[in-house]
């Protein structure tokens, strides 16, 4: 099996580096910074510019028609010098709307998505569904040529910074579960909107975004109404490759050996064994990373190796975090610090994008066959 990248593809590498070259220090990736987010949109705005929103794009969408294996290598670059994740709208949001969008839909939206001119945060957790999307309370009710939203959506990243929510919301009975559900664009200014912050423990901000009779035309809804379900698994079946980079891992794992030099317990027999065991696990996920991509290349079902991959992934960026605590310097629990703050942020990973316990239910129905009664 041959996991290099094409000569095509490593060119691109350069160009990549190069670009970031100009965007040292942005942090953004973890939004470290009450300004972070005006920093990360001008980054989008800038990789927009250049047509790297939309390099898999179909070329008849104004993409680049090119493979997915230059969003993974973007994005594997951005997540290792900190800069930024990858956009819900180019990604995400786009890919939907070509599948399922109508014609006006795509005329009026894929511009500013491509060139990083609008942004989506994604509506879909809410208090009492939590991770169980199929639970989804905050409903659309139809009324002439509008939709009436009335709910609660929380936990949702870059409310507070984005232009609309791509709102998963129920149309059917309460009981439809999954065949009741609808997805609406909602102008996160439209009025009866209100988007408060939920500080979360790593000095970051997610959001509790509430619906109070909000108006939307019909218009916006993508999609066929109780079809959301299919509309949300599409889009996330094509983004997998790049929603959990594995160079973010090398370079904690990089950051962890210069603060254990920097405090002189790089040289403890004990401390290298650990790091000799952190790097093969770093280079386990990586290998996860591209087998996955190859399974998206080449059109295969890639939900248990997107799963196996982000299990695998998120677990490592606690372990390496955690290894500072455990090699016992009073700095690695000192508020503040960079490596105490890797700490917590992994936390938040294991949880963002699927929890773990989500990933390992997806893993034994799909690869194994098992049930809940199982």
């Amino acid at each position: 099996m041959d996991f290099g990248f094409t000569p095509d593809e490593e060119a691109f590498r350069g160009e990549v580096l190069d670009f970031l070259a100009g965007h040292q220090g942005l942090n953004g990736y973890f939004h470290r910074g009450e300004n972070t987010g005006d920093g990360v949109r001008k980054v989008y705005r800038a990789l927009g510019e250049r047509g790297w929103l939309s390099l898999s794009w179909p070329v008849e969408f104004g993409g680049g028609g090119l493979s997915p294996a230059y969003e993974f290598i973007l994005w594997d670059e951005m997540a290792y010098a900190r800069v930024a994740r990858p956009p819900m709208g180019p990604g995400l949001v786009a890919k939907a709307l070509m599948a399922h969008g109508t014609a006006e839909q795509c005329e009026r939206l894929l511009p500013g998505l491509r060139l990083g001119q609008l942004n989506f945060a994604l509506g879909y957790s809410e208090p009492d569904a939590g991770s169980d999307l199929a639970a989804v309370r905050t409903r659309a009710t139809r009324a002439g040529d509008e939709y009436v939203i009335d709910g609660a959506k929380c936990w949702t990243s870059n409310a507070h910074w984005a232009d609309c929510i791509w709102l998963l919301c129920r149309t059917g009975a309460q009981d439809s579960r999954s065949r009741g559900l609808s997805v609406l664009i909602v102008p996160l200014d439209h009025p009866g909107v209100s988007v408060s912050p939920i500080p979360t423990h790593d000095g970051g901000r997610l959001n509790e975004v509430r619906f109070d009779g909000v108006r939307v035309p019909a218009g916006n809804r993508v999609g066929d109404e109780n079809a959301g379900w299919q509309v949300v698994a599409s889009a996330l079946a094509v983004e997998r490759h790049v929603q959990f980079p594995p160079k973010r891992l090398r370079r904690d794992l990089q950051d962890l050996v210069s603060w254990l030099e920097k405090t002189g317990l790089s040289h403890d027999p004990v401390v290298r064994r650990r790091l000799s065991e952190l790097a093969v696990r770093v280079a386990e996920v990586e290998a996860l990373a591209l087998a996955l991509l190859g399974e998206i290349i080449s059109g295969q079902p890639s939900a248990v190796p997107a799963a196996y991959h982000k299990l695998a992934g998120t677990r490592l960026a606690q372990e390496i975090a955690r290894s500072a605590m455990e090699f016992g310097s009073s700095e690695a629990l000192a508020k503040d610090s960079d490596i105490e703050f890797m700490w917590r942020q992994a936390i938040l990973e294991t949880v963002g994008g699927g929890t773990s316990e989500m990933m390992r239910g997806l893993i034994a129905r799909q690869a194994f066959g098992l049930d809940s009664k199982g």
